[in-house]
């Protein structure tokens, strides 16, 4: 962890001022070099007090994406969020992190960025992501997992986000399968998993996620106005992005640390509670091919398990979905 995300894990700690005594004695550095650090927060748009009698005190933080302010609000052990990369602008966050796995960087990387020039969804599809609105991110795993299984880490996804939304903004939104997050029907944030992997295992997992945050109803352009919202639009204020992040990359740990020690059936369990989808009629075009029947339950991999038209229980792991009028 930084100099900067420990100053500012002190700082927290307590809501009276911090010596710069003890704040050099934490961190084995001299009140000089505290100071310094300091200073360049400020420069950040910290707005740090500081008194000769009782030390430092945060009284205020920017609202921007830095990687050591959201680090200081994790916890020390966490996985996910353990180290974080933020970006002003680039390609898409999946593009960065690949080459962070490639490379052979440990797993819980994520990687932030401001913009993406060229993000994506599923199937192919753009997802915008205009400068400071949103929170566009990607994470690398390494999950002790067959292939097959991967899908767990997608519902696992879906899980945190909408908990995330819902502790953040008192907003209850619903998960539809495979990968999006809704409110009042309206698509507020998606998630993209991309896979490298061999027959027995995977060799990493890259979970790329997008919210949209502070876009107002004009943002959007006119052609998906009718399917997109954002929470600010939802709730009717300002969101404060690095505390959304901080609950974001909290749930995420949580759900993906419950993946890790084999309790999927209780991350299944949550979902399949807040899911728009099941015991719906549907149709889900994969490829060139569409089946259509009634959304039943999760297997034990995370698959969809879908009643056809002609009473077979088939098992589905991706697909475009559609809600049918009964």
């Amino acid at each position: 962890m930084s100099l900067d995300s420990q100053i500012l894990r002190a700082l927290r700690s307590t809501e009276a001022s911090v010596s710069g005594a003890d704040l050099s004695h934490r961190l084995g550095i001299s009140r000089a070099a505290v100071w310094a650090r300091i200073e360049e927060m400020r420069r950040l748009g910290y707005d740090i007090s500081a008194s000769p009698h009782l030390g430092y005190k945060l009284v205020s933080v920017p609202d921007v994406l830095h990687p050591d302010e959201l680090r200081s609000r994790l916890p020390e052990s966490v996985i996910i969020g353990r180290e974080i990369h933020v970006y002003q602008e680039t390609t898409s966050t999946n593009d960065v992190v690949e080459k962070f796995a490639r490379d052979g960087v440990r797993e819980g990387v994520v990687v932030f960025a401001e913009s993406q020039t060229k993000g994506r969804g599923r199937l192919g599809r753009k997802w915008l992501s205009p400068s400071g609105k949103g929170l566009w991110f990607s994470i690398l795993l390494r999950p002790q997992l067959r292939p097959q299984c991967a899908t767990q880490l997608t519902i696992a996804a879906g899980t945190a986000i909408r908990r995330a939304i819902s502790i953040h903004t008192g907003i209850e939104p619903e998960i539809k399968w495979p990968n999006d997050i809704l409110i009042k029907k309206k698509k507020v944030a998606g998630i993209l998993t991309e896979l490298n992997a061999e027959l027995d295992g995977i060799r990493y997992l890259i979970l790329g996620i997008g919210v949209d945050v502070n876009q107002s109803h004009e943002d959007f352009p006119p052609d998906i106005r009718p399917i997109a919202t954002s929470l600010s639009v939802e709730t009717k204020r300002p969101i404060l992005r690095a505390e959304l992040a901080c609950q974001l990359l909290t749930e995420l740990n949580v759900e993906y640390q419950k993946i890790a020690s084999k309790q999927f059936h209780t991350v299944a369990q949550e979902w399949q509670e807040n899911c728009s989808t099941l015991s719906q009629q549907v149709s889900i075009r994969m490829g060139e091919r569409c089946v259509k029947g009634v959304a039943e339950a999760l297997d034990e991999d995370g698959a969809l398990l879908l009643r056809t038209e002609h009473g077979h229980l088939e098992r589905i792991i991706g697909g475009d979905v559609t809600m049918e009028k009964r």
